[in-house]
């Protein structure tokens, strides 16, 4: 991991606090121990991140400390100079499989196998970016729809306009929720959905 998680609490339909892991924790102690039912979100995946509230706040802090799973890597030491001859690129040996003809097609690229490999790589990445980010956040709006959204109105006609990417109806149909609810759904939809300001729910909700 290279980055810390941020995530967010909430009690019940009440969003307690966002940020980073341990700050969102201290800050949602104080309903745990009061028996509130309290879910912290991961807010990249909307998946449910595990807590051990037990003990004081600095037990909290100090066990959530230890974990490696929401803090980000160590920074690495910086190599020392490389001599003339092929940078170091940081790539990983894997098998590949491919028929006779792709292997006689990439043998004849410019820098061999490997450095069409790579541009082909690259280029699809680039191809395939805005749509792996519409898809992932409508599963991460939808996980968290699913999580905390069940009961109320409209969620399944909401999950199809979530799908659809038709923005104006989702906001629409949504329009109603609690409002922590209802705004920690867009903010993790909006980009699954069709450019329309969120400024809208405002509108829809009048």
């Amino acid at each position: 991991m290279t980055t810390e998680h941020t995530c967010t609490a909430f009690a019940g339909m009440r969003r307690i606090a966002s940020g980073a892991v341990i700050d969102v924790a201290i800050a949602a102690k104080p309903a745990v121990d009061r028996g509130e039912s309290v879910l912290i979100f991961d807010d990249a995946t909307a998946a449910t991140i595990e807590i051990d509230f037990r003990g004081t706040a600095a037990d909290v802090r100090g066990r959530l400390a230890q974990r490696t799973d929401i803090h980000p890597a160590p920074p690495q030491e910086a190599e020392a100079p490389r001599g003339p001859g092929r940078p170091k690129l940081g790539v990983v040996a894997r098998e590949v499989t491919l028929l006779p003809r792709h292997w006689d097609w990439l043998a004849g690229q410019p820098g061999g196998a490997s450095v069409a490999l790579r541009k082909l790589v690259e280029h699809a990445r680039r191809a395939s970016g805005d749509s792996d980010r519409v898809r992932i956040a409508r599963e991460v709006a939808y996980r968290f729809m699913s999580a905390m959204a069940g009961d109320l109105r409209n969620v399944e006609e909401a999950s199809r306009a979530l799908f659809a990417g038709d923005g104006a109806r989702f906001y629409s149909l949504i329009a109603a929720w609690p409002e922590d609810i209802r705004d920690h759904t867009v903010k993790l939809a909006v980009d699954g959905l069709s450019h329309i300001a969120e400024g809208r729910l405002s509108t829809a909700s009048a």
